[in-house]
């Protein structure tokens, strides 16, 4: 698991989500770990790119992958603010990331993987995420 640097990466999360959300983009973010130190960071551009791969996860996946100079990330952990689409599962599978955690579901998704894990924790930065999300669909309607 992350408990380490927990905080940490839940601050970072919430900074990189927020700033999807001001750019009116779903505000999901991700990061990869790998021996406790981030060398991945992702946050939805898809709109404002025009780019259909402009998801957090596989944002936070080319950006690992590049650091390290491999595809396969199986040594690392992935931390979403959102359990990830199928999209993002089929890229997670293919760079064999080790365990993925996520901080809200996503009832859209249809998959299942043992290697998923919600994170089950009340801290500061979720519980802002938690808000910039339902903010951000409460403007929708």
């Amino acid at each position: 698991m992350f408990h380490v640097k927990q905080d940490e990466y839940f601050k970072i999360l919430y900074k990189l989500a927020l700033k999807s959300y001001k750019n009116n983009e779903i505000p999901v973010s991700a990061i990869i770990i790998y021996k406790d130190k981030i060398i991945g960071k992702g946050y939805n551009d898809r709109q404002n790119k025009h780019n259909i791969l402009g998801h957090a996860e596989i944002k936070a996946i080319l950006n690992a992958s590049k650091k390290i100079k491999d595809w396969r990330l199986n040594e690392c952990i992935l931390i979403s603010t959102l359990k990830p689409c199928d999209l993002c599962n089929e890229v997670i599978k293919a760079s064999r990331i080790k365990e993925v955690y996520y901080i809200l579901n996503q009832p859209n998704t249809n998959y299942s993987n043992k290697k998923y894990k919600l994170i089950d924790n009340s801290s500061f930065y979720i519980e802002k995420y938690k808000e910039i999300f339902n903010n951000f669909f409460s403007k929708l309607r």
